[in-house]
């Protein structure tokens, strides 16, 4: 989206949601076992269940519990009525210090949003949880048809809404956590600063213009 090397001062910051803000897996990885229980197959081990944690979910139930894509979307059903009869508490413990910091973005004056593949009635119930759900221009997730998950498509639909707003996107950056992320502002010209505190693994950096280990290096990169 600009000529020269992407850096500071941003003139929108989207934020990832799930390893990015929050710490959800435990919450998402429960729900899982439940679904997966309910209809009857095979509970993978936890280490292969945080691969869910980031990408689409109905990827995830292909590929991790090798459920064809039928069962996929009964799956998705179930999963999604769990998550509503849960709340929004399990999957809203945040990572110490970046709620200061998107409170500092938006008293800079610097839009924010939320480009999450999490179901978006989700998303909103946690940030509103939070309450922080104010700070955002857009909280964009993924319908709950999963028609629009991928990350790019994600992004896509934040951008719209954001230039419906008339939001400066000349210079925007993505904070995420995952190669998803990386990949998915990558098809609309945006980079991503990648922040390690998150579930994915130092080979999905590739292609972040920044790998942050801490709050402070964060906020350095940001503010």
């Amino acid at each position: 989206m600009t000529s020269h090397a992407p850096s500071k001062p941003w003139s929108t910051i989207l934020f990832d949601l799930d390893g990015t803000i929050t710490d959800s897996a435990p919450g998402i990885l429960h729900r899982l076992a439940r679904t997966l229980e309910i209809l009857g197959h095979p509970v993978p081990p936890p280490s292969d269940l945080v691969k869910f944690v980031g990408p689409p979910i109905l990827d995830g139930f292909r590929a991790v519990a090798d459920i064809d894509a039928e069962g996929a979307q009964e799956a998705l059903v179930v999963y999604r009525e769990l998550a509503a009869t849960d709340g929004p508490e399990g999957d809203s413990v945040v990572y110490p210090g970046i709620l200061g910091i998107l409170r500092e973005i938006h008293a800079a004056g610097i839009p924010l949003a939320i480009t999450t593949s999490k179901s978006e009635v989700q998303a909103v119930r946690i940030l509103q949880h939070l309450g922080i759900s104010d700070l955002f221009a857009t909280i964009t997730g993924s319908s709950e048809d999963e028609t629009r998950s991928a990350k790019a498509d994600v992004v896509a639909e934040a951008l719209v809404r954001l230039r419906a707003k008339n939001v400066d996107l000349s210079n925007t950056v993505l904070v995420g956590d995952r190669h998803h992320d990386i990949e998915g502002a990558a098809e609309h010209g945006i980079p991503t600063i990648m922040v390690e505190w998150g579930y994915g693994s130092p080979a999905e950096a590739a292609g972040a213009i920044h790998i942050v280990h801490s709050m402070e290096q964060l906020r350095g990169q940001l503010l």
